[in-house]
This record gives structure tokens, C-alpha cells and sequence, in this order.
């Protein structure tokens, strides 16, 4: 088939039509905008004024709508991962588990002769573990707590020297002319807020016991919840907080996505009072507990709002926070997967919801990334750290029982 090429004289008179074409539509512009602009100089100065803010008000409003929907698509939401170190979590439960058996002593004296040895490397930890072994009624607690702090113990000159004596004490302690370490071995700890935010934290001594109490959780669980969030607050805008943390000594309480001091979500704390009256929910903590969330008002929104954002009152952030670790855990047993002693676990679930709670043999430690001092960890971790760390051990010692009903 042959292929038909336009003449050149009808080339050349669509060229010139284009061309006259384009030229009326800028000229029609240009008319246009003189136009717009005389229409506007004609306006009165109080219509111009009332014309801009009418302007500015719509951009507002289209800026929040936008990071409304940003956030409700999810683009915010820090999705975690599991933690590097748990393989090696994993494996503490096993101290746990043999608490129970026969030779309670012997484990408790193992655990001094092995701690005894931590503190000639780590003066600091082997006095925490010390002090916390002293409000524990658990005779494996301090193996516990040496193993936590162990998976920091790898390869350094410290660690090495820590391991082979161990192996043979005697020999070893004798022989030992190494400096100790003069700071924490978790990293995170040695960080300047870490005594203000602890100084902060015990001011609600109080109603933490009294939220453990009502919802049947081990004081030193929630505590860990609170650490998590604390740090990965104060971490994420250091600036900010240092103001307020340093000089005060007081808890960040959030009152926009997330709420109050252990940032519950709106849409967790309604589920956790639902879980608390269905009675054939695998979240349901029993017949004492039903009672404990219950509102005063029949506007539940507002109140839910005002109880966790309460600036002077933080029960309500522990209430529910006591409520979701408690459920969490029922829902797990239940399940025929016991996470009781893999606090690890629970701290990870707290962060990342019951949306994320899906009963399995293989539970992974992890959560949200928190960076400190470029060391990047997650809040199972931050969280698990601080209950096997010793730490406020006096206030907020280790329990043989976690939960009330375990």
C-alpha cells in the first residue's frame, strides 16, 4: 500500500493556521488577566481583605484535611520489625521455667557465684541485679537478670574476659587486672535523662500499684510499657523534652494520636473496655475485673479523652495499659501459646496492638524503631531491657507472679 505525504502548500497553510490560532489564545489570555486585574483594583479595600483570608482559611483547611488523611492511610505508622536479639530472648525463658523445681537454693547460690564475677567487669549491673534479687521471690531471678544483661556482652574485651571466668572463677578473679566498665552495659541507660525520667517515674508510684492492683499485672510490667513510650518520646524530639524532663522531672503526656503517658490509641483503649464485659472474648479477664473502665457520663469519647490526657492523674493510662497486657496474655494461653514469661513479648504486643497479637510457637521480639545516640533499637527491647536491668528494683521488684490469674 503506498503511504499519501501532505502537499507542501497544505502543510504551510495548517502551519500559519496554528500559528494564528496560537496567537488569538494568547492574546485572549492576556485580555483575560487585564480583565482580572481591573475587576480586583475595583474591589474595595474590605472585600480584598475578606477575599484573602476567605483564601488563606481554604489552604488551611486543605493542609489539615491532608494530614488527616495522611495519618488515617496509615503513611505515619512506624511498622517495626523484630529485634536482632530475638533468638537469644528466647532462650531466657528457660531460667523461668525452672523455678519451680527442686534445689532453689543451689540455683540462687549459681547465681551469685555468677554474679559476683559480672561485678568485677560491670560494677553497676552486678549491683543492680544485686539490689533487685533482694525484692525478688523468685530463685532464678538473678540468672534471669544476668542473661538479659549478657546479650550486650559479646565480643568486647570485657565480655570475653566475663566469660572465661565464669569457666573458672578461682583462677580467673586472681588473675583479672582489667578496668571495669564505668557506665551501664545497656547503651540506652547511661543516657543523661535516664536519672530524670526514672525521678519522674517514681512519682507515680502510687497509682501504679493501685492500676496493678486492679487489673492484676506485676507493677514492674507496666513500668516497662511506661519506659518504652518515655524513651521513644523523649528520643524523638530531645530538644523539646529536655526543657521539661531535665528541671521538672515530670511524664510526656500525649493528647493527639496517641494518649497520655504510655500513648494508648483511642480505637485500643475502646477494645480493651469491650474485652473487659464479653464474656466470650479469649481477651475476657474475668467477673472482678468487668467494672473497672467504667464510664461516669454517657459521653464516653470526651471522658475516655480527659481520663488518659490528665496531666495530674496518670491511673487511667496504667489502667489500661495493666488491661491490655492482662488480655494480651489471656488471649495467648488461651491459645495454647504461654508468653507469661517472655515479658519481651508482651512489651512488644503493648506497642504494636491487639491488630498485631496473633498466638503463634514462634513469637518475635521487636515494635517500633527507637534510635538513641544512633544506636537503633525497638520498644520490645527499650522495654525488656528495663525489667531485667535492675533498675528501680526497690520500688518495683520482680514477682514470682506476673498476673493475678496466669
Amino acid at each position: 500500500m503506498e503511504e499519501t505525504n501532505p502537499s507542501v502548500e497544505t502543510f504551510h497553510e495548517t502551519s500559519l493556521q496554528s500559528s494564528d490560532n496560537a496567537s488569538q489564545q494568547t492574546a485572549k489570555k492576556v485580555r483575560k488577566k487585564r480583565s482580572l486585574w481591573k475587576s480586583w483594583k475595583r474591589l474595595k479595600g474590605r472585600t480584598k481583605f475578606y477575599l484573602i483570608v476567605l483564601h488563606l482559611f481554604a489552604l488551611v483547611g486543605a493542609g489539615i484535611l491532608g494530614a488527616w488523611a495522611f495519618y488515617e492511610l496509615g503513611f505515619t505508622n512506624n511498622k517495626g520489625g523484630t529485634d536482632k536479639n530475638n533468638r537469644y530472648l528466647s532462650e531466657n525463658q528457660k531460667y523461668a521455667a525452672q523455678a519451680d523445681t527442686v534445689n532453689s537454693q543451689e540455683k540462687t547460690l549459681n547465681g551469685y557465684r555468677n554474679l559476683s564475677v559480672l561485678r568485677e567487669f560491670y560494677p553497676q549491673n552486678a549491683d543492680l541485679i544485686f539490689n533487685a534479687a533482694q525484692f525478688s521471690d523468685r530463685p532464678t531471678a538473678i540468672q534471669e537478670m544476668i542473661y538479659a544483661a549478657n546479650m550486650y556482652m559479646q565480643g568486647d574485651d570485657h565480655a570475653t574476659a566475663y566469660q572465661k571466668m565464669v569457666a573458672d572463677v578461682d583462677n580467673i578473679l586472681k588473675s583479672n587486672r582489667m578496668k571495669p566498665f564505668e557506665g551501664n552495659v545497656i547503651p540506652w541507660m547511661n543516657d543523661s535523662a535516664w536519672p530524670a525520667l526514672k525521678a519522674a517515674i517514681l512519682k507515680d508510684t502510687a497509682v501504679i500499684y493501685e492500676a496493678a492492683r486492679l487489673t492484676g499485672v506485676e507493677p514492674r510490667l507496666i513500668v516497662g510499657c511506661l519506659v518504652g513510650e518515655q524513651v521513644r518520646l523523649f528520643n524523638s524530639k530531645r530538644e523539646m523534652f529536655k526543657r521539661y524532663l531535665g528541671p521538672m522531672k515530670v511524664l510526656s503526656v500525649q493528647s493527639q494520636f496517641s494518649l497520655g503517658v504510655n500513648g494508648i490509641k483511642d480505637f485500643t483503649a475502646m477494645q480493651v473496655e469491650r474485652n473487659l464485659t464479653d464474656t466470650a472474648s479469649i481477651f475476657y479477664m474475668g467477673k472482678q475485673y468487668e467494672h473497672i473502665l467504667d464510664f461516669q457520663t454517657a459521653d464516653h469519647q470526651s471522658e475516655r479523652f480527659n481520663r488518659l490526657t490528665n496531666y495530674h492523674n496518670h491511673l487511667y493510662s496504667y489502667l489500661y495499659t495493666g488491661c491490655i497486657l492482662h488480655q494480651t496474655m489471656l488471649q495467648w494461653k488461651r491459645s495454647g501459646y504461654d508468653i507469661v514469661n517472655r515479658p519481651d513479648i508482651l512489651f512488644t504486643l503493648f506497642n504494636l496492638g491487639f491488630q498485631a497479637s496473633k498466638p503463634g510457637p514462634d513469637p518475635k521480639c521487636g515494635g517500633s524503631h527507637i534510635t538513641v545516640h544512633d544506636e537503633v533499637y525497638t520498644f520490645g527491647v527499650i522495654c525488656n531491657d528495663f525489667y531485667y536491668s535492675g533498675e528501680l528494683a526497690e520500688y518495683f521488684p520482680l514477682k514470682a507472679q506476673r498476673f493475678a490469674n496466669e
